[in-house]
């Protein structure tokens, strides 16, 4: 007895911009259908924000179809095969059908294919490498839906290949992991022994991309797994040297129902300067940073903390400094949070009769005497305080 069909059903599918592009390119006879993430997230029943497409169709037929049905194509990667088709202000990446001639890093030379079999082995792990037609039928070459059900993340064909391709894949294996793997399973042994073996490969990939993949990979719900994996296998040593990944699983824990900020996780694997430069990070991500280790440095309560380094620095270091300890949080931390944030230092320089350096030393150590007043004292009291440190 036949199965019946699997389809995913998301709104995104029936939508008429969606619609719009499958049936130009279907009008000119050619079979178009959707491919990777947004198929890998619909069947998991998670959030899509890029929908791609593959077709049979060379890119110029694309272009020319797109434009017959009143969409608007840009050509932003024909030379690989990618026309990007606007419609109704959507953009939707629609690749033709691609084999790997020749492979070198990111990369490679291609030749267009009428074959998605083809398409699909030049993919990188099997839960990537599912395709759907428009009426949301899936379309498995490689066996990927028992991977994804499976929570098992595997290379397609041969790892070392793979890796070889492109060693930017590494990190990937890691991050998708994290993201759609299954703790209980473990890691695919074939793809975490290729990652270690290929491992050295990682240093010649541009620091952008590596930041990009470290980030992804420490928003997913509970990195800890994968990054404990990379720890074992040098790699986490390799990327980001001198991390330590102990605290990270306790934190996810005592992060509960918090969001999950890979900034808060970055902080809690032992965050370092340099490591700013290794992503690639902003100057705003590496402030909030450099916030939350001084948060952890001073060892401040949490109300000064908030103080001084604002709320959200201060609730990442309470969090990351509980799970270092094996300590609870603070019951009242939301409202120790709260009070740090809004409290106002009550005096200004104009209050103070002084100028010079002797006025910012003065209001510094008045600030500090308030600060250690638990924000008690008020002006009137301060000044009196001026007063008897000047006398």
């Amino acid at each position: 007895m036949t199965s019946p069909p699997i389809r995913i059903d998301a709104p995104w599918v029936a939508a008429p911009p969606t619609r719009a592009v499958c049936a130009a390119i279907e009008a000119g006879g050619h079979a178009i259908l959707f491919v990777g993430g947004c198929v890998r997230n619909a069947l998991l029943g998670q959030p899509v924000a890029d929908i791609d497409l593959a077709t049979d169709a060379r890119p110029e037929a694309v272009v020319a179809l797109a434009k017959a049905a009143g969409l608007n194509p840009v050509p932003t990667g024909i030379d690989h095969g990618t026309i990007t088709v606007v419609a109704a202000g959507r953009p939707f990446q629609v690749t033709t059908f691609r084999r790997d001639v020749e492979t070198f890093g990111r990369h490679a030379v291609v030749a267009f294919s009428d074959d998605i079999a083809e398409d699909a082995a030049r993919r990188d792990f099997t839960l990537n490498a599912l395709y759907a037609r428009p009426d949301g039928t899936v379309v498995d070459p490689l066996g990927g839906l028992p991977d994804l059900r499976a929570g098992r993340v595997r290379f397609v064909g041969d790892p070392d290949a793979r890796i070889a391709e492109d060693y930017l894949r590494i990190l990937r294996f890691f991050r998708m992991t994290a993201w759609y793997g299954d703790p209980a399973a473990g890691l695919d042994r074939d793809g975490l022994a290729a990652c270690a073996a290929r491992q050295e490969g990682l240093d010649g990939l541009s620091r952008e991309r590596v930041g990009a993949e470290v980030t992804k990979l420490l928003a997913a719900p509970d990195p800890a797994p994968a990054v404990a994996a990379m720890a074992a296998t040098g790699i986490l040593a390799r990327v980001l040297p001198g991390a330590d990944p102990t605290a990270l699983a306790p934190l996810v824990h005592l992060e509960g129902g918090r969001p999950p900020r890979w900034q808060r996780r970055l902080a809690a694997l032992g965050w370092r300067s340099e490591w700013g430069d290794a992503l690639r990070l902003s100057r705003a991500e590496r402030r909030a940073l450099e916030a939350v280790a001084a948060a952890l440095a001073a060892g401040e309560p949490p109300a000064v903390a908030a103080y001084r380094h604002g709320a959200e620095a201060a609730l990442d270091a309470a969090l990351v400094r509980a799970a270092s300890v094996g300590a609870p949080l603070p019951a009242d931390l939301g409202a120790e949070l709260a009070r740090g944030a809004v409290a106002a230092f009550p005096l200004r320089a104009a209050d103070l009769a002084l100028s010079g350096p002797a006025l910012g030393t003065m209001l510094r150590r008045l600030e500090e005497a308030w600060i250690a007043s638990d924000f008690a004292l008020d002006a009137e009291a301060l000044r009196l305080l001026d007063v008897g440190g000047r006398g």
